[in-house]
C-alpha cells in the first residue's frame, strides 16, 4: 500500500517549509516527495492572463493551465500503482483544486497563514531570485491574489485538516506521522 498525501496552501503560506519537516519525521518510509513546481510548462507554453484592473498582461503562473496536471496525475497514478513507495507527498497550490490528483490522496493538507504575511514572505523569496519590489508587488497585486482567490482558497474546503502556516505545530506533525504510521501498521 502506498499513502498520498497532499500539501496546499496559497503562495508562500509554507507549504515547501512544512514539506520538508513532514520528510524528515517520515524518515525510515520509501519516500518519493513530488513539487507541484516540477511540473510548469515551458515559459512560451503558458498563459497569459490580463490583470482585472490594470488591464496589464502577465505570464499567469498560477493558472493551473501554466502546468502539465494530466501529466503530475498520471506519474502519481504509475507511481502509486508500482508499489515503489511507501508513503507519497504532493505539494502545491492547486494539490486540492485539480481533481485528477485530489482524488488520488488518501489525506489532504492545507498550510494557511495571514495573507499579509504570505505577502512579505513572496516578495522576500522573490528578491532573493533577484525580481525587483515593483516587479514583485505589481504581479501580486495585479493577478496572484485573483487566481489565489479563484483557485487556491476555495479548495482548502477538501482539506482533511488545516495547519498553521505562521507557527507550525509539533502538535500536528506529531499526529499526522501517528496516521500514516498506523494507516501502514508501523
Amino acid at each position: 500500500m502506498t499513502y498520498v498525501i497532499g500539501i496546499a496552501g496559497g503562495t508562500a503560506s509554507g507549504k515547501t517549509t512544512f514539506t520538508k519537516t513532514l520528510e524528515a519525521a517520515l524518515e525510515g518510509y520509501a519516500l518519493k516527495v513530488i513539487h507541484m513546481d516540477s511540473y510548469f510548462k515551458p515559459r512560451e507554453e503558458r498563459p497569459y492572463s490580463k490583470a482585472p484592473i490594470t488591464g496589464k498582461m502577465y505570464v499567469d503562473d498560477n493558472h493551473p493551465l501554466t502546468m502539465d496536471l494530466p501529466k503530475l496525475a498520471g506519474e502519481l497514478r504509475d507511481w502509486k500503482a508500482s508499489g515503489e513507495f511507501d508513503v507519497m507527498i504532493v505539494e502545491g497550490l492547486l494539490t486540492l483544486w485539480e481533481e485528477t490528483i485530489e482524488s488520488q490522496l488518501d489525506l489532504r493538507l492545507f498550510v494557511d497563514c495571514r495573507d499579509d504575511e504570505r505577502t512579505v514572505r513572496r516578495i522576500k523569496r522573490h528578491m532573493n531570485w533577484g525580481q525587483s519590489f515593483d516587479e514583485i508587488t505589481s504581479v501580486y497585486l495585479d493577478l496572484v491574489r485573483y487566481r489565489h482567490d479563484e483557485y487556491v482558497a476555495p479548495s482548502k474546503w477538501k482539506a482533511d485538516f488545516f495547519l498553521n502556516g505562521s507557527n507550525p505545530s509539533e502538535l500536528a506533525l506529531e499526529s499526522i506521522k501517528a496516521l500514516v504510521d498506523k494507516k501502514l501498521k508501523k
